[in-house]
């Protein structure tokens, strides 16, 4: 599925669920048990934006993903939508927020990794390694990476993205097992801090208002107090085919002029271990794959 064809239901998705979960009251409309569905009607919403109810039919059913700014600007607005939820639905809907039609800060234009970083992903032939940008996007991974954790270049370019991988992806969550939670709760905190830097970033708000609404968790710990990041020095992964392997974690921030913004995980068994050997069995049986792929 491609990234075009798939924004037009997440954006009816987020709209419909946005409407229903409204409560008819505040805006002074009857609220009781004839009602059929819960939240606000279509038209009730129409009459709230002005904005038709055959354009919010459409928008709904996800038979356009191109709403114009007016007509997002005016659901918005009806709607009572919190920063976040702004940004997710001009994201969705292909937009921008900013009012002369540029791309607002943090918006995704570049995915592009300094050659010099690149190559040294792809030198680590047996290494899972992953280089990050600030929202946690997946920009480059090694071929190990893809190996022992999921096949990063089947995904759409929106999915492939820590945070969403960690809550929407059963695959991946089961790799981890019972240490899902201590990888999960790593991952709500190091996007924290990245908002806390970034605050203009409505692609990160974007990314943020979507998991609110559809993760009861991550709502949770998103919202909570504090957000400490403890990372685990060691992670256990439970593969399929390859059993349990043990990797040791590590971190390295790009410093270059160039990407500023970039991390690369890479996460390496220990040498001579159990664990080593039951990755290299792993590589040896996907054959003679490209070692990086770029997104």
């Amino acid at each position: 599925m491609t990234e075009q064809s798939s924004a037009a239901p997440r954006l009816g998705e987020f709209l419909r669920a946005r409407r229903t979960a409204a409560d008819p009251a505040r805006w002074g409309f009857e609220s009781d048990r004839h009602r059929r569905v819960p939240g606000l009607r279509r038209e009730e919403l129409a009459q709230l934006s002005q904005v038709s109810v055959a354009s919010i039919a459409r928008i709904e059913q996800g038979r356009t993903h191109r709403a114009s700014k007016d007509v997002l600007t005016a659901l918005a607005d009806a709607l009572e939508l919190s920063g976040e939820e702004r940004a997710y639905l001009f994201v969705a809907a292909g937009r921008s927020t900013d009012d002369d039609g540029r791309r607002s800060p943090g918006t995704p234009h570049d995915d592009a990794v300094p050659v010099a970083l690149a190559q040294l992903v792809h030198d680590l032939t047996d290494v899972p390694a992953l280089v990050l940008n600030r929202r946690l996007d997946i920009l480059l991974w090694s071929r190990a990476a893809a190996a022992l954790f999921v096949d990063f270049g089947l995904l759409t370019r929106l999915d492939r993205n820590l945070v969403r991988l960690a809550f929407c992806h059963e695959r991946y969550r089961a790799l981890f097992g019972h240490q899902w939670e201590s990888m999960a709760r790593n991952v709500v905190a190091a996007l924290r801090s990245q908002a806390d830097r970034c605050p203009d970033d409505t692609a990160l708000q974007a990314l943020v208002g979507e998991l609110v609404i559809h993760d009861s968790l991550f709502a949770a710990w998103w919202g909570a107090t504090t957000h400490p990041v403890s990372k685990p020095p060691r992670l256990t992964c439970h593969h399929p085919t390859a059993g349990e392997i043990t990797l040791e974690i590590h971190v390295l921030r790009s410093e270059g002029h160039q990407r500023a913004d970039l991390t690369l995980v890479t996460c390496a068994p220990r040498p001579n271990s159990p664990s080593q050997q039951a990755l290299r069995l792993l590589l040896e049986g996907i054959g003679d794959v490209d070692r990086a792929v770029a997104g």
